[in-house]
């Protein structure tokens, strides 16, 4: 079976213990990011089969079209948006998910709350230079904690505020508001309460139709001038432009952000903001989540290939082989 894997910045993949599992199988990893369409269908023209990083890689309907060998697309983690999954289906081309772990960008929401508070890159780096305590950080303990969406990652985030003696408020859908309430956090009377009140606000949504730029110019605008807004979610979530604007203006006052509109980014506004905090979109870059994504996704391809497909979002593909 022909395999390929595209898209490992880091060249993690076959260093994984799991990777083993493909070892009977012709398996070609790439480590750079391609995006034209012609260079991509080149690349898996004979592949049997693709294990995608998360939402790295863009299957359209026009490459579909110009991969006549494709069978399967193997999807480290759920998430789909990047996937044209009704254009795979009416290819013949199966879909399988695999399951995920909120711990690692659950924490990595957590460091970099505290990076960015305690003005940690400022001070490593003053203090590299020769200096000694140049600014004033925050404490959290007493602070209000705003959490945007309350799934296990919001869950995850909000309990690690809690155990720092920060005052916990969420928002999101009705389902998130219950559970909430019922592990004992107070739900803010609106989406803008939330922002209004929040000295650290989280975002912790899932990214489709209905969320996409949810987090309005006039959001931010109500911020707190000390406040931070960290983001290890999704980029669009927030209305295009916006984050810098408001930074720009003070209001937050600060930003911590791991996620951005298309990546790998090598140059970007807030790159250059000294308000801001950026990461390399690593929140579930870490070698037991990898093991546990990648092990997933090896699995549900050699049973597709066995015959005993798993994971599927459209099985009646497999009817028709």
């Amino acid at each position: 079976m022909r395999i390929a894997i595209p898209d490992d910045y880091q060249g993690a993949v076959p260093t994984l213990d799991c990777y083993d599992k493909l070892s009977a199988h012709e398996v070609t990893v790439y480590r750079d990011t391609v995006q034209d369409i012609g260079m991509l269908a080149q690349r898996f023209f004979d592949a049997d089969a693709l294990v995608l990083i998360r939402e790295r890689t863009a299957i359209t309907a026009p490459l579909l079209a110009r991969l006549p060998n494709l069978r399967l697309i193997s999807q480290t983690g759920k998430g789909i948006a990047h996937i044209d999954l009704a254009a795979c289906t009416q290819r013949g081309v199966a879909v399988a998910v695999g399951g995920g772990s909120p711990y690692a960008p659950a924490e990595l929401t957590w460091a970099l709350v505290l990076t960015a508070l305690r003005r940690l890159p400022q001070e490593i780096a003053r203090m590299k230079n020769g200096g000694w305590q140049g600014e004033f950080g925050v404490g959290l303990h007493g602070r209000s904690l705003g959490i945007l969406g309350y799934g296990k990652i919001g869950t995850l985030v909000a309990n690690y505020g809690r155990a720092f003696g920060m005052k916990v408020l969420v928002w999101g859908r009705e389902g998130s508001l219950t559970r909430a309430a019922a592990d004992g956090f107070e739900t803010a009377a609106s989406q803008r309460a939330l922002f209004e009140r929040a000295d650290v606000l989280s975002l912790h949504l899932k990214l489709v139709n209905e969320t996409r730029g949810i987090v309005t110019a006039a959001d931010l605008a109500a911020m707190k001038p000390s406040a931070l807004l960290v983001n290890t979610s999704r980029a669009e979530l927030i209305a295009p432009g916006a984050l810098v604007a408001a930074l720009q203006a003070g209001r937050p006052g600060f930003a911590a952000v791991d996620v951005y509109e298309a990546e790998p980014v090598f140059n970007h506004p807030l790159l250059h903001m000294d308000n801001v905090v950026c990461t390399p979109h690593i929140g579930y870059v870490e070698k037991d989540t990898y093991e546990r994504y990648f092990g997933a996704a090896f699995d549900n391809l050699l049973a597709f290939f066995a015959g005993t497909p798993a994971g599927l979002l459209n099985p009646e593909v497999v009817k028709r082989h």
